[in-house]
């Protein structure tokens, strides 16, 4: 599990240093930051699949450095990335984890017109209590790097009438696409694993069977929905419908289009969850898009129990529904305290600030900054003044 980000001179921030816990939520006022420390990671990953990515410290591993523009981010050239006021006295920018007992930092060169910017230093590992290892030894992967690995952006699919069947991606590597494009896919295939025993199982699931779980975690957002996922023969194509029980029985079957965006947005982010296993990180960019304040709950409810299984998951949030979601497993035992992290980002365009409040083992916290989720309160004030 990653312990620590540090980010300087990367976008919004010219340094910061971001602790992380098995779930962490961002939140703050929009071009404050939140994306970037996803898209940090994401970076790191992208460049690290693609090959570009030092992690050893071997002369026949030396990378290349970043890659920014790939399947998880677009973020442009290195003018794109580069904080406009950064420190030192070249312009180069840094991206660190630290993990377990390993930090791990890769420092670039800025080339304002390049998209892949070339490594000029690497830490890799270095022991929280002793010098890098020396040259010659192998080093450590990090371990988020291979555990499994989900990035669901806020444009996620929208209803549509099919979706790619795409094996490599979806069933080779068990990777739901950016936009979550091939979490039908992905579900048709899988439809008859088994959720582990634990916090993500759904008592009230009709089994194990991540089909199953996935119907009843997503009839917490919409009761009586029930979800096929199935291949188009002699296509490339599968196809996502929709049922609903009701009173006398279950409904015909509707098409995604029919049924408004909430579900088919939210299906990817369900299914990330319940497919998340120990020690694999999954970033979530608002998974509250198009769902009632009690379905936000709910899938906060989800997040925790996926965080609470061992996955790690970073959270970017604008609801206080998901953040309130997030406080109640803490009360109600499913999440220890310091299990859950907060940050709350203030920025003016140019660059980020970050507050922190902790949480207590009552869900309350030792701070409320101003413009924290505060606007209900601040509207209540004038509608009653």
């Amino acid at each position: 599990m990653i312990d620590r980000l540090t980010l300087r001179n990367f976008k919004a921030f010219q340094h910061v240093e971001l602790p992380l816990g098995p779930l962490t939520l961002l939140t703050g006022l929009n071009s404050s930051g939140k994306s970037s420390v996803l898209q940090a990671l994401a970076l790191l990953h992208q460049s690290y699949a693609a090959g570009d990515l030092a992690w050893s410290l071997e002369e026949s591993h030396p990378g290349n450095g970043f890659l920014l523009n790939g399947e998880l981010v677009s973020l442009g050239t290195g003018q794109d990335v580069l904080h406009e006021d950064f420190t030192g006295d070249t312009p180069e920018i840094t991206l660190g984890v630290d993990e377990g007992d390993y930090r791990y930092a890769w420092t670039v060169a800025y080339e304002p017109e390049q998209n892949l910017l070339p490594l000029t230093g690497t830490y890799l590992p270095l022991d929280s209590e002793g010098p890098a290892a020396p040259t010659g030894e192998a080093a450590v992967i990090p371990g988020w790097f291979t555990a499994g690995f989900q990035y669901l952006h806020a444009d996620r699919i929208a209803p549509a009438e099919f979706y790619p069947r795409d094996h490599q991606v979806a069933i080779g590597r068990g990777f739901l696409g950016v936009r979550g494009e091939h979490t039908v896919n992905f579900l048709r295939h899988h439809a008859r694993q088994e959720v582990p025993e634990g916090p993500l199982r759904h008592p009230r699931a009709a089994s194990a069977l991540l089909l199953h779980q996935t119907i009843a975690w997503m009839g917490e957002l919409c009761p009586g929905v029930d979800i096929e996922a199935d291949a188009i023969e002699g296509t490339d194509a599968v196809r996502l419908s929709y049922g609903f029980t009701g009173p006398v029985g279950a409904s015909r079957r509707r098409r995604p289009g029919n049924v408004g965006f909430g579900l088919t947005y939210a299906l990817p982010i369900v299914v990330a969850c319940l497919t998340a296993r120990p020690g694999s990180l999954v970033l979530l960019e608002n998974p509250e898009a198009h769902l009632h304040p009690h379905g936000q709950t709910r899938m906060a409810s989800l997040a925790a129990a996926a965080a609470a299984h061992g996955a790690q998951l970073i959270v970017e949030s604008h609801s206080d529904h998901v953040l309130n979601g997030a406080r109640l497993a803490v009360k109600h035992g499913r999440l220890a305290p310091g299990q859950l992290v907060l940050h709350y980002f203030r920025g003016d365009g140019s660059g980020a600030a970050v507050v922190s409040p902790r949480v207590d083992r009552d869900g309350l916290l030792d701070q409320w900054p101003e413009g924290f989720f505060d606007e209900l309160e601040n509207t209540l004030d004038q509608l009653i003044d």
